[in-house]
């Protein structure tokens, strides 16, 4: 099917559900595929569009690259340069405790049918698949405030209604009342920043870190306190 004839797509009820959800355990990243598919309305058609208005961007459609092989050896990311972006992601997910295979398949179970459109089953799992090499450029940590930061940051790229609602009712619960500035500094950091979706992050992942960080105007990483999930339970907030 023509992407031009792909309906935006608006299950309130489904995502409300996966919100709920997603409040009472913020590590339930199912939940969080399933709310951003329930209600992502116009944001893959914009998402596209910014594709086809880059060159890189329009290589990357023609050529449609799968990194996940390349972040799954982890042989080989051990072998880059010390101090390059593949070491930096290595280090993110293993002190994380996880896996691009992990996150392929909770993107499974959270969301409801393929992509009706193959160009958007492409855009999805690009983007699903490049989310923890934004969090090593970023510098954002992968606890509940890392999280909504590296979301706010994504706002700040390309907006999505699914991620704007997470970013709201986990400010409203209070996760992150904590350090508000880092969620605000993470919107900020991704309106300034180069456009990440249509990055060839194939050829980046070599490179130092601070040359990738400057290349694409995202500045040092950001100071904050990590929140973790266990600290929330702490507080009586989930």
């Amino acid at each position: 099917m023509s992407e031009s004839l792909v309906l935006p797509r608006l299950h309130v009820f489904r995502a409300g559900r996966a919100l709920a959800a997603l409040l009472r355990n913020p590590e339930d990243l199912p939940q969080v595929f399933t709310l951003i598919d329930s209600i992502s309305g116009t944001a893959p058609h914009r998402l596209l569009l910014g594709f086809k208005l880059r060159e890189s961007g329009r290589r990357i459609l023609r050529d449609r690259p799968d990194i996940l092989p390349r972040l799954a050896d982890r042989t080989a990311l051990r072998a880059l340069p010390n101090g390059s972006l593949g070491r930096a992601y290595l280090a993110f997910v293993e002190s994380e405790g996880i896996s691009p295979e992990g996150i392929r398949d909770a993107s499974g179970e959270g969301t409801a049918a393929p992509s009706r459109s193959e160009v958007f089953g492409y855009l999805r799992a690009r983007m699903r698949d490049t989310h923890d090499l934004w969090h090593a450029v970023t510098g954002y940590q992968g606890d509940v405030l890392g999280e909504l930061s590296i979301l706010a940051f994504t706002l700040g790229q390309h907006w999505n209604v699914g991620v704007a609602a997470i970013v709201a009712a986990a400010l409203v619960k209070g996760f992150g009342s904590t350090d508000t500035r880092s969620i605000r500094d993470g919107f900020a950091r991704g309106r300034a920043a180069t456009w990440l979706p249509a990055q060839e992050w194939e050829t980046l992942l070599p490179l130092p870190l601070d040359t990738v960080r400057a290349r694409l105007r995202i500045g040092p990483p950001p100071v904050y306190t990590p929140v973790r999930t266990m600290d929330l339970r702490a507080q009586g907030l989930i």
